[in-house]
């Protein structure tokens, strides 16, 4: 028998898939897709075939909307970037570097500031709304504005990204509870916290799905130097109505005379927090070798 499913998680060469009639069926790839060099990642739509002795295997994947090598995952259509008003506190240049890896890959950028019961987190969550992303502040302790976000998962595939101990197992399991992702506690010497999801894995949640992901600092950790910087201004969906306006074409927004993101920065109509990010990534891909820095 053949059908369409979605890999749902992975363990020791074994693929479990979502399949359109609702079962997950336990598989094993062909191994031609070892002998293409294609390997089978989570959030793949693919298509099984089932033996009569009740085997199955992987005989394709079907193309993807979006894919990302670290953590392996596929077909997000959201990522929600989970980050922590309170200890450990995420600098915001990190949050930026995952929204312009996820818009470089056609992967809306969603905002959770956790752990507001703790520290007022309003401010940081405007400056993401003035920037364009959909942002809540929230407690997975709580509760407090967990629903918020709930209700634009639906009919989504997300998966939540964040420096490990900013949460994200805890909002997991309020968002599904009975989840059973494990938390951990913060290591008050350091100010972090310890990683505790260690594969990625599929959950149906609130009418959409979403995966949690081992703690890491990024997705595709340092991916946005290796875009074009040219090509770094579509990242920012707060400086498109701007650039039309700048003096010169190609403006690089820095130091360059009649620059209308920069004027838009100093009346207030960009957060300074993102512009300042935008200039810290834009010269790291000036930068950027891509002969000397070849993974």
């Amino acid at each position: 028998m053949s059908e369409k499913g979605r890999i749902f998680k992975g363990i020791g060469g074994l693929y479990f898939v979502k399949t359109e009639r609702g079962a997950l069926v336990e598989c094993r790839a062909r191994g031609r897709f070892r002998k293409d060099g294609v390997t089978p990642t989570i959030g793949d739509i693919v298509e099984i075939e089932t033996h009569e002795q009740g085997v199955a295997y992987l005989t394709e994947i079907l193309p993807r909307s979006s894919s990302f090598e670290r953590p392996p995952i596929a077909n997000l259509d959201t990522l929600v970037i989970v980050a922590s008003a309170a200890p450990p506190v995420t600098p915001l240049l990190l949050v930026d570097r995952m929204t312009v890896v996820a818009r470089r890959k056609n992967v809306e950028p969603m905002v959770a500031i956790n752990k507001c019961d703790l520290v007022d987190g309003s401010d940081i969550v405007e400056t993401y709304r003035r920037a364009g992303f959909r942002a809540f502040a929230l407690s997975a302790e709580t509760g407090e504005g967990v629903d918020a976000l709930a209700s634009e998962l639906k009919g989504r595939f997300s998966a939540l990204a964040g420096v490990s101990g900013v949460g994200k197992s805890s909002l997991l399991n309020r968002l599904l509870p009975g989840a059973s992702a494990e938390t951990g506690s913060i290591n008050e010497r350091i100010g972090r916290g310890r990683h505790t999801t260690r594969h990625v894995e599929i959950f149906e949640v609130c009418g959409g799905l979403i995966a949690d992901t081992p703690g890491f600092s990024s997705f595709d950790d340092g991916e946005e130097v290796r875009i074009p910087p040219e090509e770094l201004e579509d990242c920012f969906p707060e400086f498109e109505r701007f650039i039309p306006d700048c003096r010169f074409y190609g403006c690089a927004h820095g130091i360059d005379k009649g620059c209308a993101v920069r004027e838009a920065v100093e009346r207030g109509e960009i957060p300074r927090s993102r512009y300042e990010s935008y200039l810290k990534i834009y010269a790291e891909a000036k930068a950027f070798d891509p002969y000397k820095n070849k993974r």
